[in-house]
């Protein structure tokens, strides 16, 4: 049994100063202000200090991760406990390989299959809740 952890990023890699500081104030202005969310980057850590998401890559899985808390291609916000699992490291292993098998990284889409739709799909195998 271990903790579940979602890290959650202001999606601030454009590449442009001006935009990126522009999407940290939407953010703020539609998830702090008004409650309603914004354009963010989601991971999710179980089991030792890497956090797991999905991306695209024109070969392989978009599956990857990176130490929590520090993904360098956007701006760090917060985290939050989604529940406790039960699965054993071992567990948790299986279903990353299986995931990293469903989840090519040219399967990615904006709308339909991010890096959300990803951590919901893996909070459900796991058995905590999904996003808020």
């Amino acid at each position: 049994m271990t903790e579940v952890r979602l890290h959650i990023y202001d999606v601030t890699n454009s590449g442009s100063d001006k935009t990126n500081s522009t999407i940290v104030q939407i953010n703020k202005i539609f998830k702090d202000g008004i409650g309603l969310g914004g354009i963010f980057h989601s991971a999710v850590q179980v089991y030792g200090e890497e956090e797991w998401s999905f991306g695209f890559c024109e070969q392989g899985s978009g599956v990857f991760s990176c130490p929590s808390g520090k993904n360098p291609m956007y701006t760090y916000r917060e985290s939050m406990v989604l529940g406790i699992t039960n699965f054993s490291k071992l567990n948790v292993n299986q279903i990353l390989q299986e995931l990293s098998r469903e989840w090519p990284g040219s399967s990615y889409d904006l709308l339909s299959k991010n890096c959300n739709h990803f951590c919901d799909e893996f909070c459900e195998r796991l058995g905590v809740q999904k996003l808020p």
